[in-house]
Protein backbone atom coordinates (compact mmCIF):
# COMPACT_ATOMS: atom_id res chain seq x y z
CA UNK A 1 0.00 0.00 0.00
CA UNK A 2 1.38 3.07 -0.87
CA UNK A 3 0.96 6.30 1.47
CA UNK A 4 2.00 10.28 -0.21
CA UNK A 5 2.59 12.59 2.51
CA UNK A 6 2.02 16.07 2.17
CA UNK A 7 4.93 17.22 0.17
CA UNK A 8 4.29 14.43 -3.17
CA UNK A 9 0.82 15.90 -3.26
CA UNK A 10 2.03 19.58 -3.36
CA UNK A 11 4.86 18.23 -6.08
CA UNK A 12 7.91 18.89 -4.07
CA UNK A 13 8.96 15.42 -3.75
CA UNK A 14 10.54 13.47 -6.39
CA UNK A 15 10.56 9.87 -5.26
CA UNK A 16 8.62 7.56 -2.55
CA UNK A 17 10.90 8.41 0.71
CA UNK A 18 8.55 7.54 3.31
CA UNK A 19 8.70 5.09 5.84
CA UNK A 20 12.37 4.25 4.75
CA UNK A 21 11.94 3.19 0.91
CA UNK A 22 13.18 5.06 -1.29
CA UNK A 23 12.81 4.33 -5.30
CA UNK A 24 14.44 6.73 -7.95
CA UNK A 25 12.78 7.39 -10.90
CA UNK A 26 12.77 10.26 -13.67
CA UNK A 27 12.45 13.91 -12.35
CA UNK A 28 10.45 14.31 -16.08
CA UNK A 29 7.53 12.45 -14.17
CA UNK A 30 5.41 12.99 -11.27
CA UNK A 31 4.36 10.04 -8.63
CA UNK A 32 1.28 8.98 -10.56
CA UNK A 33 2.93 9.03 -14.10
CA UNK A 34 2.09 11.93 -15.17
CA UNK A 35 4.65 14.25 -17.45
CA UNK A 36 5.82 17.48 -15.17
CA UNK A 37 5.76 20.84 -17.60
CA UNK A 38 9.31 22.44 -17.97
CA UNK A 39 10.00 24.92 -15.43
CA UNK A 40 11.59 28.25 -16.41
CA UNK A 41 15.19 29.11 -15.01
CA UNK A 42 14.65 31.83 -12.55
CA UNK A 43 17.27 34.06 -11.88
CA UNK A 44 19.96 35.51 -13.26
CA UNK A 45 21.23 33.52 -16.93
CA UNK A 46 24.28 33.45 -17.67
CA UNK A 47 25.69 33.57 -20.77
CA UNK A 48 28.43 31.02 -22.60
CA UNK A 49 32.13 31.65 -21.41
CA UNK A 50 34.31 32.39 -24.65
CA UNK A 51 38.34 32.32 -23.55
CA UNK A 52 40.23 35.40 -23.79
CA UNK A 53 42.43 35.74 -27.49
CA UNK A 54 45.40 34.08 -27.84
CA UNK A 55 48.96 36.08 -26.67
CA UNK A 56 51.83 34.61 -27.50
CA UNK A 57 54.47 34.48 -24.23
CA UNK A 58 56.64 36.84 -23.84
CA UNK A 59 60.30 35.18 -23.01
CA UNK A 60 62.69 37.09 -20.15
CA UNK A 61 66.16 37.73 -20.43
CA UNK A 62 66.56 36.36 -16.75
CA UNK A 63 68.41 32.76 -16.18
CA UNK A 64 66.27 29.48 -17.49
CA UNK A 65 66.68 28.03 -14.08
CA UNK A 66 66.40 29.49 -10.51
CA UNK A 67 70.26 28.35 -9.68
CA UNK A 68 71.75 28.82 -12.83
CA UNK A 69 75.58 30.03 -12.21
CA UNK A 70 75.45 29.51 -8.65
CA UNK A 71 77.88 27.28 -7.49
CA UNK A 72 78.17 25.20 -4.19
CA UNK A 73 81.22 24.19 -2.22
CA UNK A 74 81.93 20.83 -1.48
CA UNK A 75 82.55 19.64 2.04
CA UNK A 76 85.67 20.17 3.42
CA UNK A 77 88.39 17.63 3.63
CA UNK A 78 89.03 16.63 7.50
CA UNK A 79 91.65 13.71 6.65
CA UNK A 80 91.54 10.34 6.55
CA UNK A 81 89.75 9.91 10.28
CA UNK A 82 86.86 10.85 9.02
CA UNK A 83 86.59 8.00 6.55
CA UNK A 84 88.03 5.44 9.00
CA UNK A 85 85.74 2.87 10.20
CA UNK A 86 85.21 2.90 13.92
CA UNK A 87 86.48 0.19 16.28
CA UNK A 88 84.31 -3.16 16.84
CA UNK A 89 82.69 -2.80 20.49
CA UNK A 90 84.06 -5.84 22.21
CA UNK A 91 83.37 -6.94 25.80
CA UNK A 92 86.81 -7.34 28.45
CA UNK A 93 84.89 -7.22 31.29
CA UNK A 94 84.84 -10.07 33.67
CA UNK A 95 81.20 -10.37 34.98
CA UNK A 96 79.44 -12.25 32.40
CA UNK A 97 80.84 -15.73 31.87
CA UNK A 98 78.97 -16.66 28.24
CA UNK A 99 75.83 -16.51 26.40
CA UNK A 100 72.79 -19.26 26.94
CA UNK A 101 70.40 -19.85 24.45
CA UNK A 102 66.72 -20.08 26.35
CA UNK A 103 64.27 -20.63 24.13
CA UNK A 104 63.80 -19.75 20.34
CA UNK A 105 67.08 -18.02 20.29
CA UNK A 106 66.84 -15.91 22.88
CA UNK A 107 70.60 -14.74 24.45
CA UNK A 108 70.87 -14.65 27.51
CA UNK A 109 74.09 -13.16 29.32
CA UNK A 110 75.16 -15.74 31.92
CA UNK A 111 76.90 -14.37 35.35
CA UNK A 112 77.44 -17.56 37.23
CA UNK A 113 77.76 -21.50 37.55
CA UNK A 114 74.19 -21.60 39.09
CA UNK A 115 72.24 -19.60 36.79
CA UNK A 116 73.54 -21.54 34.27
CA UNK A 117 72.57 -24.84 35.53
CA UNK A 118 69.21 -22.99 36.04
CA UNK A 119 68.67 -22.43 32.60
CA UNK A 120 70.06 -25.64 31.29
CA UNK A 121 67.19 -27.34 33.51
CA UNK A 122 64.76 -24.74 31.96
CA UNK A 123 62.73 -26.73 29.27
CA UNK A 124 59.77 -26.14 27.79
Amino acid sequence: MYISGPCCRMGLCYGDMHMGMMFTNSLRYDMQGRKRKARKVRGEVYVKYSPPAFQSLQSSNGPYRRDEGVVYKSAEDHGPIALARPEALKYTGTLVKGIATMHKSNAVPVIDQEQATDISSMRR
